[in-house]
């Protein structure tokens, strides 16, 4: 049973950090948040760090990108009761993967001359390196995602995992079908929901950042994007993209 006060922790790896600043944009329930945790290391969140304590709750964000940090994420991995990957950069490596045109020029560009002293390696979501207790998806999470996380923990449950596809939103919602009226490369077939269908809502094909549903049908949802008129070879980088690089 997780106690009612979680000592919880925030860690940072390759990525943005905007999940974290999802987190933080919960203003209005943050006081009523801070009775349920204790936050005891996070970078965007408190100044204090700690370095031997352990959490019953870690949060990670960001792929893992070098030896160091897979070092440094199992180190933590031993200091946490449960740990929590959060984010498509710490679930499949997010957009981080896609070194075009290859890791070593990427390198390059970043670090220069000292390029060649850099250990790294193309990005890689957590799981790779530790054991993952549960997900939360998005390119950010919406603000329910981390709501319901620590509402359910607080009394002593792991939440519901969502595995309906954003195409149900769609529909509860009422909205027009992008990819069938519109013929616009959604992806919302495949895509976990979870988001209340925020692009197509707005016009915007889904980008499938919430990760892949289980089952997900990918031959008839090539079989509807031939009217799209994309390539194939799109097609396969629009799939990939939030899928860890997994075959198509």
């Amino acid at each position: 049973m997780i106690p009612k006060l979680l000592k919880i922790g925030v860690v940072h790896f390759a990525g943005c950090s905007g999940c974290q600043l999802m987190l933080l944009n919960c203003e209005a329930e943050l006081a009523i948040l801070a009775q349920r945790v204790d936050c005891v290391d996070a970078s965007m969140i408190t100044s204090a760090t700690c370095e031997e304590t352990p959490f019953d709750l870690l949060l990670v964000e960001g792929s893992i990108t070098s030896p160091s940090e897979q070092q440094h994420l199992q180190k933590l991995r031993l200091r946490c009761r449960h740990l929590v990957a959060v984010g498509a950069c710490a679930l499949t490596g997010g957009i981080n993967r896609f070194d075009a045109p290859t890791r070593e020029t990427a390198c390059t560009h970043v670090y220069g001359p000292v390029a060649d002293q850099i250990e790294t390696f193309s990005p890689q979501p957590v799981a790779n390196f530790v054991a993952v207790d549960a997900c939360i998806p998005g390119c950010p999470p919406e603000h329910s995602d981390f709501l319901d996380f620590f509402g359910a923990l607080s009394c002593g449950v792991w939440p519901t995992q969502r595995d309906a596809p954003v195409c149900m939103e769609c529909r509860t919602r009422e909205l027009r079908c992008l990819l069938e009226e519109d013929h616009l490369p959604c992806l919302g077939p495949i895509t976990i929901g979870g988001c209340a269908a925020r692009c197509p809502a707005l016009g915007i094909p889904c980008e499938g950042c919430r990760g892949e549903v289980s089952e997900a049908n990918r031959d008839e949802l090539c079989h509807l994007m031939a009217k799209t008129h994309l390539s194939k070879s799109e097609l396969k980088r629009r799939i990939q993209r939030f899928t860890g690089g997994e075959n198509v």
